[in-house]
């Protein structure tokens, strides 16, 4: 694929930051992916780019997996409204404050870490329950949505990729398990963990993040902000209102999740739908939320009904982000993006410089992609055969690709999963991405610099 390829989302990218617009940006990003595919064909180019978008966000729509995802993020703002709106979260807040268990910024962060640490079996679940439990603490001790978006974010890949025992895990051995080498997939997918080094660094970070209060660059200006003004947050309950509104749907939300990704896996975990297993435990989030309210007599059936609704439609600009998001992720497949970046690698680098490469080139298909398991399922293909002809260490090799997928992730403005951790966090979506980035480079230099040393060591 020529160089060409890569200007959709250099299209994007700088849309974003130039006019501080997503929507705008991923819309003409998918343009002109779509007008660059219609170079090729034959007849008017500009009609059939208008006409290709178009089918492009419908074809993406129309995807049982995507429409899942659309769908659980509609509906997760009917369930953040019920919650909000009920005093479950004034209430949840007391509660964790009258028992000690979140006293202070550093409790509520470790709380918020462990909460998304404890949820490794899908990583949108890992950002909600951390997300919807931390809201209204971070708003309590007066800690920015962008803080708690960089937190939620930058712990659920990593935990994911780390503790494979999911659907992450799952789908990187079923790509691995087309090849034949010297040890089994599984022991090359487990070998990774220690090689995976920027999920290590980055969960490290966050960590000294929350232990010592810590906050740098666009974030601390973003806490700056935020401590000069009057934060609304309710300091006691309205009467009737109690932490149940809020933690048994929350539980609810956990719980179904769990069971749904033993049922879609037939009695396997690690073989569960995600995008079924979220969606269906939303849904039934949703249903015990309104039960719960309305067997409360605080609140009637057209109450209920018109608050889902106003929280759906609270999310709505976020929702269209992530389904633009994963339309262009479609185009660019087509395109080829992803194969060309990762030709850049080339034939002819010094071994040693071959796994930081890998690295690198994980990082920027998955920036310019919008998605770490596209960037993994371009790249392994690759990965492999570099393993077999020089003979490099596997389980290396495998964590170069991860730690890179999960690193471009955390810096990518069209990633869904920074659309999902908004959505989770209450926080703008360009804000989280900027109060992020330096965060994530700072972490991938340093997973840079290791690798480097490491291939210097074992090659």
């Amino acid at each position: 694929m020529s160089w060409y390829s890569i200007l959709p989302p250099l299209v994007a990218i700088a849309i974003v930051f130039w006019r501080k617009e997503v929507i705008m940006a991923l819309l003409l990003a998918v343009a002109t992916s779509e007008f660059l595919l219609a170079i090729s064909g034959e007849g008017n180019t500009l009609f059939y780019t208008f006409i290709n978008t178009i089918e492009r966000v419908v074809a993406t729509a129309s995807s049982p997996g995507n429409s899942r995802v659309i769908l659980f993020s509609v509906l997760i703002g009917a369930l953040l409204a019920y919650i909000r709106e009920s005093g479950g979260v004034a209430a949840t807040v007391n509660m964790l404050i009258g028992k000690g268990v979140a006293k202070s910024k550093r409790q509520v962060g470790f709380l918020t870490m462990f909460s998304g640490i404890a949820v490794f079996i899908e990583s949108n679940l890992s950002v909600l329950t951390a997300g919807i439990l931390s809201r209204g603490l971070f708003d309590k001790f007066k800690m920015s949505r962008a803080r708690l978006a960089y937190i939620i974010d930058s712990t659920s890949a990593p935990v994911c990729i780390l503790i494979l025992l999911n659907g992450w895990g799952a789908y990187v051995l079923g790509l691995l398990s087309n090849y034949e080498l010297e040890q089994s997939a599984v022991s090359i997918l487990w070998g990774s963990v220690a090689y995976n080094f920027y999920a290590i660094i980055a969960l490290l970070i966050v960590a000294y993040t929350i232990a010592f209060d810590k906050v740098h660059g666009p974030m601390k200006a973003a806490e700056q902000k935020l401590e000069r003004l009057e934060v609304n947050v309710p300091t006691e309950a309205d009467k009737g209102t109690k932490a149940r509104f809020m933690l048994v749907p929350l539980l609810t939300l956990v719980v179904s999740m769990v069971g749904f990704m033993f049922w879609t896996g037939n009695g396997d975990i690690a073989a569960g739908s995600g995008s079924k297993s979220v969606l269906y435990a939303t849904i039934l989030s949703c249903v015990v939320a309104y039960f719960l309210l309305s067997a409360s007599k605080l609140f009637s059936h057209h109450k209920l009904v018109e608050m889902g609704f106003k929280g759906m439609g609270e999310l709505l600009p976020l929702v269209a982000i992530v389904l633009l998001s994963m339309t262009l992720g479609a185009s660019l497949k087509e395109l080829g993006t992803g194969v060309f970046v990762a030709s850049l690698v080339g034939d002819y680098l010094p071994i040693t410089l071959v796994v930081p490469m890998l690295f690198l080139t994980g990082a920027v298909i998955s920036f310019t992609t919008g998605t770490s398991w596209g960037t993994f399922a371009i790249l392994i293909p690759i990965g492999v055969p570099l393993i077999q002809a020089l003979g490099l260490p596997p389980s290396l090799v495998l964590g170069a690709i991860l730690g890179g997928g999960v690193f471009g992730d955390h810096c990518s403005p069209i990633s869904d999963t920074s659309a999902v951790s908004a959505i989770a966090s209450g926080c703008d979506l360009l804000t989280h991405v900027k109060t992020q980035m330096p965060y994530a480079l700072v972490g991938g230099a340093l997973t840079l610099v290791a690798y480097f040393l490491v291939s210097l060591a074992v090659l």
